[in-house]
């Protein structure tokens, strides 16, 4: 009896973890385009200074180092409104030196006072900072140009794409996508968690998510609008980072992206 009400224990713990969402999951997502033969791109979107398999991120690079991208881009809010950002350092640093990388901010560096000085760490490290600006690559003789948008309330004008190029914009509030889907090959967002508190079939994109409210309708996902593709990562913060606004069936969620012909 005692061994079967231990086992039970152990059941309810790990289906309650699941159902906030404690443990990251790995996403694939397949885009078609006539411009590339063969691209895969890890994403990374609102870490929020999180750490998995402890302080030195082995969690998230093992995973990152399984998949072999040809590049990883980082999307907004790596980082707390406040506090420490070593955990996130660490990771970009990690993953700057064995891929090429780019990273774009969220909300959330927005509104930190040193938000300069953690560019500079960032840059520091190789990676690129994306504030309305972009960055080029080659990858497998194909030109890729990534451009990044903090929020598109305050850019003054559309980036400037180059049908040359593959152009990939990091927009991190997902709802912000209308004005850009004519320009870009691919669109990568965060921001919305997933919606939060999710009930499979019923509640897909979750109850509720930041500048888009109760049902929400891009919160996790892809979408494509011709020949745009978007695609809304449900984010890496973790339920003890955000103890007050748990997930439910909402895993934490690392983008594999797969780009082919």
């Amino acid at each position: 009896m005692k061994k079967f009400i231990r086992l039970t224990v152990v059941f309810l713990i790990i289906v309650i973890l699941y159902a906030w969402g404690f443990t990251m999951k790995t996403e694939f997502y397949s885009v078609n385009s006539e411009k590339n033969n063969s691209l895969r791109i890890v994403f990374i979107s609102d870490l929020h200074n999180c750490t998995y398999g402890g302080k030195d991120q082995s969690g998230i690079i093992k995973e990152i180092d399984e998949n072999k991208p040809d590049l990883v881009l980082f999307g907004g809010d790596v980082i707390d409104t406040q506090g420490d950002t070593k955990n996130a350092l660490t990771l970009m640093k990690n993953t700057a030196e064995k891929y090429p990388c780019a990273y774009s901010a969220g909300n959330h560096e927005e509104w930190r006072d040193d938000l300069n000085e953690f560019y500079k760490d960032v840059e520091n490290i190789g990676i690129p900072v994306l504030d309305d600006n972009n960055t080029d690559f080659v990858i497998n003789n194909q030109k890729i140009r990534v451009y990044g948008v903090v929020n598109s309330y305050n850019i003054k004008g559309l980036p400037q794409t180059d049908d040359d190029y593959y152009n990939i914009l990091l927009l991190h509030q997902p709802e912000q996508f209308p004005q850009f889907k004519e320009y870009f090959d691919l669109i990568l967002s965060g921001h919305a968690h997933g919606g939060q508190w999710r009930l499979p079939v019923i509640l897909e994109q979750g109850l509720y998510a930041p500048n888009q409210g109760l049902f929400p309708d891009y919160t996790n996902g892809k979408y494509e609008y011709g020949q745009c593709t978007h695609i809304i990562s449900r984010g890496l913060a973790r339920p003890l980072r955000m103890i007050f606004i748990p997930r439910i069936f909402n895993r934490p969620e690392i983008s594999v992206i797969d780009i082919y012909q």
